[in-house]
Order: C-alpha cells, then sequence, then structure tokens
C-alpha cells in the first residue's frame, strides 16, 4: 500500500464555549443523514435524543425579512441544515408545515425557504425551529426535545455520523452560535449565553 498525502487548507474557528462545566459521557452520536454534506455542524447547535438512541440537530434558521401572516416564502441566513420535506415552526403550539423548496442559489447572503401553507407572521430576526410535523394547524412542537449543545465545529460528511461532544452545563457566546429561540433555551436549564 501506497502513500497518501492530501492536500487542504484549515480554516481559524473561533470558539463558542467560553466555560463546559458538564458534559455527556464519552460524547454522543450525531445522525447525518438529516444534515447537508459540506455544510458545517457548528458548535453551540441543539441536539436531542432520537427514538433511534442517535441524537439529532434542532434544526433552526434565522429570518432575515420579516414574513407577512400569509407569506409562504421565508429568507433566512445561511447555514442552516434544513432540508425539502422538513417541517417548520415559528413557535411552540402554532402552526408546522413542510418546506416544500429551498433555494440556496438566488442570492449569496440568504436561501429562500418554501412552505405550501402559511404558519403565520414572522418577525425579522425570529428563529425558525423544525417541528415534528404531527400538528400541522396548530400544537406544533420540536421533533427532538433540546437535551444538549455541540461542544466544537464538525465537517459534515456524507454516510457518516458523528461523536460529538454535548455540552449539559456551560457558557457560550451567543454571536458564534447558530441562531437559538427562547423555547430551545427553556429546555437547556444549564446553558447560559454571553
Amino acid at each position: 500500500m501506497g502513500l497518501k498525502i492530501k492536500r487542504q487548507s484549515d480554516t481559524r474557528v473561533v470558539h463558542a464555549c467560553t466555560h463546559n462545566l458538564a458534559d455527556i459521557p464519552n460524547g454522543v452520536t450525531v445522525k447525518s443523514a438529516e444534515l447537508i454534506p459540506g455544510v458545517i455542524l457548528k458548535e453551540g447547535t441543539a441536539i436531542g435524543l432520537g427514538s433511534d438512541g442517535l441524537y439529532h440537530v434542532v434544526k433552526t434558521a434565522k429570518v432575515i425579512e420579516a414574513v407577512g401572516a400569509t407569506g409562504t416564502s421565508i429568507k433566512v441566513a445561511k447555514g442552516s441544515h434544513f432540508k425539502t420535506g422538513d417541517f417548520v415552526m415559528s413557535a411552540l403550539n402554532g402552526k408546522a408545515y413542510a418546506i416544500s423548496a429551498i433555494d440556496t442559489t438566488s442570492s449569496a447572503s440568504y436561501d429562500t425557504i418554501t412552505i405550501g401553507t402559511t404558519i403565520g407572521a414572522i418577525e425579522k430576526d425570529a428563529v425558525i425551529m423544525a417541528a415534528d410535523g404531527e400538528h400541522a394547524s396548530s400544537g406544533a412542537a420540536f421533533k427532538y426535545t433540546p437535551k444538549a449543545l455541540t461542544g466544537d465545529h464538525y465537517d459534515v460528511k456524507d454516510l457518516e455520523n458523528h461523536l460529538v461532544s454535548a455540552v449539559t452545563i456551560g457558557q457560550f457566546k451567543e454571536s458564534v452560535i447558530p441562531p437559538i429561540s427562547e423555547a430551545i433555551l427553556s429546555k437547556l436549564k444549564g446553558i447560559v449565553l454571553i
């Protein structure tokens, strides 16, 4: 077997976790099939335990332009892991509908998520979240209940689940982590944002 040399350049990573006081021992395995290969799983991403024994990303995206009460197109900041078919909600116990299309190429500064039916008015800078899809018209809930935040950055690779550190008690820089809502924070009692 010959020597294989791989050339790549590293990028500087600004760490979000300033204090890790407790985590899940030995880390957890995050299912990669629900993520987008090539998009980084950022430090400070909320994760929850699924019925399959694996952890799953609690997908979120920051809304960059207000959506009217009847709007079905949502402009969000780039870098989310939402896929066509995922259900989205803007608030717990509200409406949740499936994503019918995602336009990632028309703009360099945002992605456009299209849903079949409106989930109601959404303010600029609000956070949309992945929903369970069980309660479309009302009573939307998390697809995976947040249990921890990832303690480092990970490159998402196709067909490879990822072993990640899962911080349950700690302090994170809010400006560096993915968008996080009050609903998610309410489930993460040990996490403090600065």
